[in-house]
């Protein structure tokens, strides 16, 4: 039996106005997500990846109703929220916590860690008293691996590494059925980010969680996603799950985003597909296949109407009109020398 989705979007839209002219009128509008359907089941690990600009985080914002959407539909645990006003959303932001891209500023650098973590727990614990608090904060910082004296510390006192899991620390301490984590290893460095990333998997794993897990970086959605949805210009162009996708790509922006992750294997080198110019912009974008501008196989076709995510096999999805084509895996490399996660999948 299919699993019931926890969260989902319909026909989810974000856009925001660009102003211009003397009396600042609204001219045009940013189409930062432009039509995305979406679901995510429980205790299911969703990677959404693309290049900076695609709409992931604007997506990602507006599922937790950070940036409430233009149009579409948001439904968490079979209640529209989307109509939501803030007294309203208030039980569901406990149970949908974010973390942020950098644990830098997402910090307050005047308060202790102990009054970050028992913030949430003023708000959405109110009947724990000031011990109680306390011993959440130090429960929640031992799940992520840190002693509970840090808790009288100030942020600056700690590494990119330690600050992250502060954040996640914060995420966790309510309890949550869903987090969103916004690109949450790409500000640390890549002796760090496996640190963390393993932690992701096991707080996962042990608060049955479900994720979106936001990243620029198919690497690392091969190491913790159970699927994987690929967003060009605001729109999902490919979605199926992780070893599917990594097996046998059906979208040629997929395709140039695998040739991009590093395989170490002198004996199999493989092509890296550089596409040429920059996303379009989502001011104005292009008629019919939003990458057909930078699509190495457009077909006079690809310019006539805007292809509709399809089912291409069971649990694939795929927004391209091209089926004759055979896209390379970057499986096709794995060997002995490639990292764990390829060899996993």
């Amino acid at each position: 039996m299919k699993p019931r989705p926890l969260i989902e979007a319909v026909g989810l839209a974000k856009y925001f106005p660009v102003r211009q002219g003397l009396l600042a009128r609204n001219s045009a509008v940013v189409r930062a997500v432009d039509g995305v359907d979406l679901t995510i089941a429980r205790s299911e690990v969703l990677g959404l990846v693309g290049e900076s600009g695609s709409g992931k985080s604007t997506l990602g914002r507006s599922l937790m109703m950070l940036d409430p959407p233009t149009d579409g539909q948001i439904v968490f645990d079979d209640t529209e929220i989307t109509p939501f006003s803030d007294r309203l959303l208030q039980p569901y932001r406990k149970r949908m916590q974010m973390v942020f891209q950098d644990p830098f500023s997402s910090l307050n650098p005047r308060m202790t860690v102990g009054e970050i973590l028992e913030m949430p727990l003023r708000f959405h614990a109110a009947a724990l008293d000031k011990a109680g608090r306390r011993e959440k904060a130090e429960q929640a910082l031992e799940t992520v691996g840190l002693p509970g004296q840090y808790l009288t510390r100030y942020p600056h006192e700690f590494s990119g590494g330690q600050r992250q899991r502060i954040g996640i620390a914060r995420a966790l301490i309510l309890e949550p059925e869903f987090i969103m984590a916004d690109e949450p290893v790409s500000a640390l460095d890549v002796s760090v980010q496996a640190q963390v990333l393993n932690l992701f998997a096991r707080v996962r794993q042990n608060m049955n969680l479900t994720m979106l897990f936001v990243t620029h970086d198919l690497a690392v959605v091969g190491h913790i996603a159970d699927r994987v949805a690929v967003m060009y210009l605001g729109r999902i162009v490919e979605i199926a799950p992780t070893r599917t996708l990594f097996a046998q790509p059906r979208h040629p922006y997929t395709e140039a985003l695998m040739s991009a992750i590093p395989m170490p294997d002198s004996g199999n080198r493989r092509q890296r597909i550089v596409l040429k110019g920059d996303i379009p912009s989502p001011i104005s974008p292009p008629s019919g296949c939003a990458f057909r501008t930078r699509c190495p196989y457009a077909v006079l076709e690809c310019a006539q109407a805007r292809p509709p995510l399809r089912l291409v096999e069971p649990g694939h999805q795929s927004a391209c009109i091209r089926d004759d084509l055979t896209l390379v895996s970057p499986l096709d490399a794995v060997s002995e020398a490639s990292p764990t996660w390829a060899r996993a999948i």
